[in-house]
């Protein structure tokens, strides 16, 4: 009676269930860190994964974590498969113990003393597998420079998923988009904190606009320590160089016998050395004004003991700024 069921539970030991995945209209697939401390969900074109991505290794782009290439996986799409593999095997049971019931009717004898015939409630169906759909498509599309693979994100990555290469170029963009996105949303941002508290609304504006000075700079800084060690890997680099001006300004001289007061003009370089001297107070000693920064700045808007005022046209400006510089370094690599 149970033979039917029996073959049938044996073929699906034996075989895979294979459920398509859909592609986006530009033709690329969804993806997602492994890692369970990211699971950064991210998309990569369906040409380059099956032409260049590599079976042993697959990147993260925001994470860099490094899995096979069986693991990347997103979670709406293993769930969505598990729906779909579960009602396959329940139209597949469900089909066995119909014909083994059939099968068994066929061969009872109707003129014997005792006749059994077993009936289900069941009809038997073929279950139409869906191709696991894509999620929306990605508005920032990355083409690695050193591998050539297409992939897409929301919002930054800093690494191709193909090769892990870390682009100077990308992470400096990335950086900051984010950072003019963040000072774009600060009306938004503020009036939402407001309807809590003025008080919180104005504290969180002033901490984003301070932090993303420091971001800035940051992002300047990991720009010239990853070109710089291209162009001259030679030449050991001290611990955060270009977080100094002067430091960073003696390196790119070596260099190419040029560098950024050649590149920026003068009220530019003032500019620029005033906010990066502010930045370095807001990280040591929370924005108040020592004698040092007057020193070095030559801001005479401030005395000792008072604390530096950022408005969101300093960030804005030191972006314009360090832009500026960047495309210069970018044109001489």
């Amino acid at each position: 009676m149970f033979e039917k069921l029996l073959k049938e539970l044996k073929k699906l030991e034996q075989n895979k269930i294979s459920i398509p995945v859909e592609k986006d209209e530009d033709g690329y697939v969804d993806r997602e860190c492994p890692n369970d401390e990211c699971l950064y969900q991210f998309k990569v074109h369906e040409e380059d994964w099956i032409n260049n991505f590599k079976d042993e290794a697959v990147f993260c782009p925001m994470c860099r974590h490094e899995a096979t290439s069986d693991n990347w996986w997103t979670t709406e799409q293993i769930n969505f498969a598990k729906g779909q593999a579960e009602q396959i095997i329940k139209s597949k049971i469900n089909n066995a113990l119909i014909d083994g019931a059939n099968d068994f009717n066929r061969k009872q004898n109707r003129k014997s003393f005792i006749s059994l015939k077993i009936t289900t409630n069941s009809r038997k169906s073929n279950h139409i597998t869906i191709p696991i759909p894509s999620m929306e498509e990605m508005q920032l599309k990355i083409t690695c420079e050193k591998c050539n693979s297409r992939y897409a994100v929301v919002g930054s990555a800093f690494f191709c998923p193909c090769c892990g290469h870390n682009s100077a170029n990308e992470t400096f963009d990335n950086s900051i988009n984010k950072i003019k996105a963040k000072i774009k949303n600060l009306p938004t941002i503020r009036k939402a904190v407001e309807e809590i508290s003025k008080d919180e609304a104005e504290t969180t504006c002033r901490s984003l606009i301070e932090s993303s000075l420091s971001e800035c700079v940051v992002a300047f800084q990991r720009f010239c320590e990853i070109t710089f060690s291209t162009i001259s890997p030679e030449t050991k680099i001290k611990f955060n160089a270009f977080q100094n001006l002067e430091i960073g300004a003696k390196y790119w001289s070596d260099l190419y016998n040029e560098t950024y007061s050649d590149w920026i003009d003068k009220d530019e370089y003032f500019n620029l050395n005033i906010l990066f001297q502010k930045r370095h107070l807001l990280s040591h000693t929370e924005g108040i004004v020592d004698s040092k920064y007057i020193e070095k700045s030559g801001d005479s808007n401030y005395k000792v003991g008072q604390r530096i005022i950022v408005k969101e046209s300093d960030v804005l400006q030191l972006i314009e700024i360090i832009q500026k510089i960047v495309k210069q370094i970018r044109s001489k690599t």
